[in-house]
């Protein structure tokens, strides 16, 4: 295959899902800009700071879940399907960990960076962490199985997974991690 076959085999393999993605993040921005998550920015003093490391951070964790998942289906050591496989497996709960563990952290630091910005501020450190933790918790379910049919559904119709896992992360993890944080906020509104 030569240089130029396989820059045109990527960019026709990446454009659609790019097209997608770009959608997507222009539907993440409307959603911050409702006037309930606008309402929530004032509620929740220290929301806003938390936002681009919880987004930034789901692209982090699920990013390195679907290298290790494309390179177990390059190596042949994982087949492009939902089954009982160890591999898999560990790598699933240990980005599912990862994802909570650095939600939750995000909330708290969240927290400490606005007591130490603001002083005044009447930040909630329960309220940080527990929007940070319902939302983690349902980006994640919905970032892993997500991920994985996608990229197993491109690699069983012969695309790259290499090329599929970027987009595809970055695109769950804003539409989802804005949607899930509303619903943080909103329950968490109710509830405290």
């Amino acid at each position: 295959m030569d240089a130029r076959h396989g820059a045109w085999r990527i960019y026709r393999e990446s454009i659609a899902i790019l097209v997608v993605s770009l959608g997507g993040g222009i539907f993440a921005g409307s959603v911050l800009g409702t006037e309930g998550m606008t309402d929530g920015f004032e509620q929740f003093p220290g929301l806003l700071l938390l936002l681009p490391a919880f987004l930034g951070t789901r692209g982090n964790v699920y990013g390195a879940l679907g290298a290790r998942i494309s390179s177990g289906l390059h190596q042949g050591l994982i087949e492009p399907r939902f089954e009982w496989d160890r591999r898999l497996i560990n790598a699933v709960t240990a980005s599912f960990i990862n994802g909570i563990g650095i939600s939750v952290f995000i909330g708290f630091l969240s927290w400490v960076v606005i007591g130490f910005l603001r002083p005044e501020s009447e930040a909630s450190l329960l309220a940080l962490v527990s929007i940070m933790l319902i939302a983690g918790v349902l980006t994640s379910v919905v970032l892993i199985v997500g991920l994985l049919a996608l990229v197993f559904a491109g690699y069983k119709y012969g695309m790259d997974p290499d090329n599929l896992v970027g987009p595809v992360v970055t695109t769950l993890g804003d539409i989802f991690g804005v949607v899930f944080l509303y619903t943080a906020v909103l329950v968490v509104g109710v509830l405290i």
